[in-house]
């Protein structure tokens, strides 16, 4: 091979190298969903759901657990509530009958399955304040400014897209509206959101802190967030760092 080619072919190397060097960062994405392509990859493993029934719901009551998460976020007759991660609806069916005949429920959840569970359960108990709506891993689709309260019970630490998620959620909050997060003190591999990396990714979108109990009785901690600010544009969202 001549002198020549070979040095148009090491140029030609070279070049391809230095483009693909300049790709864009997120062109390794490709196991994520497009939406959420603009967000920070989440810095965690993420455990597959097991069951979407974290536990038998009488040993549920025998704890007093959804009356003292209730309690504890201020749920009153006439407000309007969402719990994401319905599963088969331990909290919707009890949120309905606090909120009342003038309040209302929407039950989300990405399984279509537990969603027909949970119709059925709907219509079997008439539960007329309760809607149920599919959502997406990167998006909970809830129409804007309508809920007082946002649930999301036992499920936060199985969201792989949190950034993109809690960003899409904020939209969905009343003025004054609070997201609830109550979740379990273990890695997320394990079924469980470390506090301090629950509070990173919450503030990273724009939310604060309004309070954190640890709470044995209802198998994890409470916590609740409001969002503060304008929301930021996506590509300013700093991820946050496990290690």
């Amino acid at each position: 091979m001549s002198t020549d080619r070979v040095g148009r072919l090491t140029g030609l190397v070279l070049a391809v190298g230095l483009l693909a060097g300049c790709q864009p960062t997120g062109s390794n994405d490709s196991d994520r969903p497009e939406t959420a392509r603009a967000f920070p990859r989440a810095d965690r493993p993420v455990a597959g759901v097991v069951s979407n029934e974290f536990s038998n719901e009488e040993v549920r009551d025998d704890r007093n657990e959804a009356t003292t998460v209730m309690d504890l976020a201020g749920i009153a007759p006439g407000m309007t509530v969402a719990d994401i991660g319905a599963g088969n609806g331990y909290y919707t069916v009890r949120l309905a009958e606090r909120v009342g005949a003038n309040g209302r429920v929407l039950a989300q959840d990405i399984d279509d399955a537990a969603l027909k569970r949970l119709g059925t359960r709907v219509e079997r108990e008439r539960l007329d304040n309760v809607s149920i709506k599919p959502g997406d891993s990167d998006d909970p689709r809830l129409p804007e400014a309508s809920f007082d309260r946002i649930f999301m019970v036992h499920m936060y630490h199985e969201v792989t897209e949190p950034y993109a998620f809690i960003w899409r959620l904020r939209p969905a909050l009343k003025p004054g509206g609070q997201v609830i997060v109550v979740d379990v003190d273990r890695s997320t591999n394990r079924h469980g959101i470390p506090p301090k990396l629950l509070f990173c990714e919450f503030e990273a979108v724009g939310y604060k802190l309004v309070e954190f109990i640890e709470k044995p009785d209802i198998a994890g901690y409470f916590a609740r967030f409001e969002a503060v600010g304008a929301a930021l544009e996506p590509g300013r969202i700093k991820g946050c760092d496990q290690r």
